[in-house]
């Protein structure tokens, strides 16, 4: 083997050994002493005014070379082409290979979900369930384009499933201090908690309440015994109970259910129930006049509203309708243009 191929291997194997400060030095040395060395050269123009020097020396050490300036006498010539260029190469090769190296971590980490998350005002998803928590992504990605940010937090052993689309943090416990913070769980707007177990959901819906006891928190259950319990330690908890033995009863009764009920918590297409608060400075009303308001001027249909906890669903047409009352409607596109007056 090449002697000189060895001594150069040797020279770049030690200049990445070197630490971060260490490459600061070693640069910091080159230029000074490069500077020294033109200097005593007589090389007056490569080494003045000073923003020239620097000029010449990222030129030469970047391999551009654009000419413009080059060295006149022969001292000058030998320290370029001795000292100059082959250090300058290495210690730009160097740079280089370590801003590569920083951000392809920096970009690894995000994707195996190691780094903090810098947002808030976020929809945090605890859980992984596959394909399921990629359709709830994507119809939630489809509903908040450009309003909350959403961030998915895992306990499994995966990669984020959507880097270019949601930020991703991976943890071994969803009560982790460490792991949660990474994920805002104390800046989030909302919290989604879907996992296979339920004394899992519950653990990480009581530790969200307390490290954000203003937060909207969604759970699913399996079993609706947890369900109730969580209710009575969190009472702004919103838990989802599975309903697909219910689903199955009432499409046997009702042939046509299950698709119903499909279309209207579809939101790519087709009619979709939303909701919308009725404004707290709005004045007292009927459903009779909303019902009718709505479907004339933004083909919604009003299905009912919640006050106080409590749902009504296909209310009176002489019931009142009152300031901050959430009301539920059907329509093909969420409404965003509501005139109360």
């Amino acid at each position: 083997m090449n002697k000189w191929y060895m001594v150069r291997r040797w020279i770049t194997s030690q200049f990445q050994r070197l630490s971060g400060k260490h490459v600061i030095t070693a640069v910091l040395s080159y230029a000074v002493i490069s500077w020294v060395l033109l200097r005593l050269a007589g090389e007056h123009a490569l080494t003045s005014p000073f923003v020239d020097y620097i000029y010449y020396l990222l030129v030469t050490a970047s391999t551009v070379g654009y000419g413009d300036m080059s060295p006149t006498t022969s001292a000058g010539k030998w320290i370029v082409a001795l000292f100059v260029i082959p250090c300058g190469l290495s210690i730009f090769a160097i740079g280089v290979g370590r801003l590569a190296g920083v951000t392809i971590e920096y970009w690894r980490k995000g994707l195996l979900g190691r780094r903090s998350i810098d947002v808030s005002g976020h929809i945090l998803i605890l859980g992984w369930n596959e394909s399921r928590t990629l359709h709830l992504i994507d119809m939630l990605l489809h509903e908040e384009k450009d309003k909350r940010p959403i961030v998915l937090c895992v306990r499994a052993d995966i990669e984020n499933p959507l880097p270019k689309e949601i930020d991703f943090v991976r943890t071994t416990s969803f009560t982790d201090e460490t792991a949660m913070s990474r994920a805002g769980v104390s800046d989030a707007d909302c919290i989604i908690i879907d996992n296979p177990e339920d004394d899992i959901t519950f653990a990480a819906a009581l530790f969200c309440a307390s490290k954000n006891p203003d937060v909207h928190i969604l759970a699913y259950f399996q079993e609706e015994v947890l369900s109730d319990l969580l209710k009575t330690h969190c009472p702004n908890a919103e838990c989802i109970p599975s309903v697909s033995v219910e689903m199955m009863a009432k499409s046997a009764v009702d042939p046509g259910s299950s698709e119903l009920h499909h279309e209207l918590l579809n939101t790519r297409k087709g009619m979709t129930q939303y909701a919308v608060a009725y404004p707290g400075d709005a004045q007292y009303t009927t459903v009779e006049v909303l019902f009718m308001r709505m479907k004339k001027e933004h083909d919604a249909t009003l299905i009912g509203f919640r006050r106080d906890s409590h749902v009504r669903l296909n209310p009176p047409l002489d019931l009142e309708i009152k300031p901050n009352d959430l009301l539920f409607y059907i329509a093909d596109e969420r409404v965003l243009d509501f005139k109360w007056d």
